[in-house]
């Protein structure tokens, strides 16, 4: 996206006491690999073992342990950057950036700086408000994970875990295309999507296996970039957003105070709400970076690349995009639907051979709804696409109607069954008899003959007959035929 395009989007624009600032907001999100084994060594990456006991000898760097480039890794790194539609680099080169850390046992990380695996890309951010924001992406690498620290194992003394050292990571650095905290969590979210599609990563941020460092900085409409504060190790979107949210504050408060900013790197509490300072921010230099001796060049073959994408999954935007042209659903529905895989799937499964409009509104409001209210995943949902789809293959034959699909639905949820026999050793099928409904509103009319005379002179009461009636019939009449009915019976249109 070029900058005048970028400016002409209006972003988080936060009023000072001197004048409007705006936010430019850029990330270098850290994704696990998801693979068995870590990058450089065949020990386990499963989470939540003991400490140290996913550990080899060349993690723990003992003397003379070598790395060997584990080719799964670089597939899936692969994989990512035809995923973010960037530029797969055949040949890239790994590199020691040397600094010091108790659980960083070589004294060094080996990494890509120079000559990544994976060149620029982009991702598309779909917006609330129906806007597109265009983020690029400068880079992705490979890299290894540092170890773990405790200090909550004793009162006196700090632990080390290296269950973590040597685990694959794709460090994934955007351009600093993003005007709000709106933007980046929306971003964050749909790397997370396009990571899950392509089983790169499993993006889990609870677990440690997706966390941002997330670059802040402010300036005045139209000018140059401001100096940016970078705050390490975010690891939710929630988090994200607090964060970029209180450190723009800071800065302009620095600023409009005649002060200057420090390139440093910050961190977030949570508890708080605020970023603190950590150290000054490092340059490249600092890192003393040079070629790994260990490690021959990288050098992937065309073919291999062009085997990877003729097999890559279909991804959430083109998934969106057929949501919309063969589902004919609306642009947010379909956004909804596509945001997690196996909500897609389950979608797919209910809509095939129904209406699926009717598929999607139930999808979204009624068990999305409840899946968020009890805090159920949807592979974990106590109702089956198949079940689902019965209950709307009875509204779609005027079995039940709406309103009793909803009952259906909490019963089915609650004790699970075929909705058919649910609706039907209830008694719940819904009344499409003419002559029971006519009854049914004769009586109501002839109860209510004040409001007889009231909707002659005011049609839209009619409306009023109709609840009762539903009412009447405990909500089993079908209502388009009350509704019929009614204004007949009313003679009004």
């Amino acid at each position: 996206m070029n900058e005048a395009v970028r400016e002409a989007r209006r972003g988080s624009v936060i009023k000072g006491a001197t004048g409007d600032w705006e936010l430019v907001i850029g990330l270098e999100v850290h994704a696990q690999v998801q693979s068995e084994s870590k990058l450089f060594s065949g020990a386990s990456t499963a989470f939540g073992g003991d400490p140290n006991s996913h550990v080899s000898l060349v993690d723990a760097a003992m003397p003379g342990m070598l790395p060997v480039i584990n080719a799964e890794c670089v597939r899936q790194a692969i994989r990512t950057g035809l995923g973010l539609k960037a530029e797969i680099n055949l040949s890239s080169r790994f590199d020691r950036k040397n600094y010091f850390y108790p659980d960083l046992p070589q004294g060094y990380q080996i990494s890509q700086y120079q000559f990544p695996i994976v060149g620029e890309g982009i991702v598309y951010v779909d917006m609330p408000d129906g806007s597109v924001v265009e983020v690029g992406i400068e880079r992705v690498h490979l890299e290894q994970d540092a170890g773990k620290s405790l200090h909550d194992q004793h009162p006196t003394k700090s632990f080390v875990d290296l269950n973590r050292s040597g685990v694959a990571l794709m460090e994934i650095v955007s351009r600093p295309d993003m005007r709000s905290a709106d933007e980046a969590k929306a971003y964050i979210s749909k790397l997370r999507t396009i990571l899950r599609y392509l089983g790169t990563s499993d993006a889990d941020m609870e677990k440690g296996n997706l966390r941002a460092d997330v670059n802040v900085s402010v300036r005045r409409p139209g000018e140059g970039f401001g100096t940016r504060c970078e705050i390490k190790n975010v690891n939710s979107i929630r988090f994200a957003g607090q964060a970029i949210d209180y450190e723009a504050r800071r800065q302009v408060g620095i600023l409009e105070d005649g002060g200057t900013i420090d390139q440093e790197t910050r961190l977030f509490d949570a508890r708080t709400g605020e970023t603190r300072s950590m150290r000054s921010k490092e340059e490249a230099h600092d890192y003393r970076y040079f070629p790994d001796p260990d490690l021959l060049p990288l050098v992937v073959a065309q073919a291999d690349v062009d085997d990877l994408a003729a097999h890559l999954p279909e991804l959430p935007d083109a998934k969106k995009a057929r949501f919309v042209a063969d589902y004919g659903l609306t642009a947010y529905d379909a956004g909804v639907l596509v945001s997690d895989k196996a909500s897609a799937a389950y979608f797919e499964q209910v809509a095939e051979g129904r209406d699926a409009k009717l598929a999607a509104n139930w999808v979204i409001n009624e068990l999305f709804g409840r899946l968020n209210k009890e805090g159920h995943d949807i592979e974990d949902s106590p109702i089956s696409a198949s079940q689902l789809g019965g209950i709307i293959d009875l509204i779609a034959n005027e079995t039940i109607s709406g309103k009793i699909a909803k009952d259906v639905f909490e019963i089915v949820w609650s004790e699970g069954g075929d909705p058919a026999k649910v609706v039907e050793e209830r008694g719940l099928k819904q009344v499409t008899d003419t002559g029971a409904i006519e009854s049914a509103v004769d009586e109501v009319i002839a109860a209510n003959p004040d409001k007889v005379e009231q909707a002659k002179a005011k049609p839209s009461m009619a409306g009023w007959f109709v609840g009762q009636v539903m009412k009447a019939t405990g909500g089993k009449a079908n209502p388009k035929a009350v509704n019929e009915i009614v204004k007949a019976k009313l003679g009004v249109e």
